[in-house]
């Protein structure tokens, strides 16, 4: 049984490395999107403006949307986790 419990703090021990990284790349992205709009759509200007992404900048946005589900499962997983 002990090496169970050594396998299993290992693995917690790994979840809790990728999470930490997940959530630099994460800070990363978000600090590098483009804000197209900026306090004006905060206080009633006019905000509707529709922007298409292209090259990077799209690569971008979809990192962020796949690092953000994933530190989002990662966090679910290791709550659930015996610790």
């Amino acid at each position: 049984m002990p090496l169970l419990g050594y396998t299993l703090d290992v693995m917690i021990s790994a979840f809790l490395w990728i999470e930490v990284i997940i959530a630099v790349l994460l800070s990363l992205c978000i600090l590098m999107q483009h804000r197209v709009s900026g306090l004006t759509s905060t206080f009633g200007g006019s905000g509707a403006v529709y922007v298409q992404r292209r090259g990077a900048e799209k690569v971008i946005y979809k990192a962020t949307i796949i690092l953000s589900i994933a530190f989002f499962g990662i966090a679910v997983l290791l709550w659930y986790l015996p610790s």
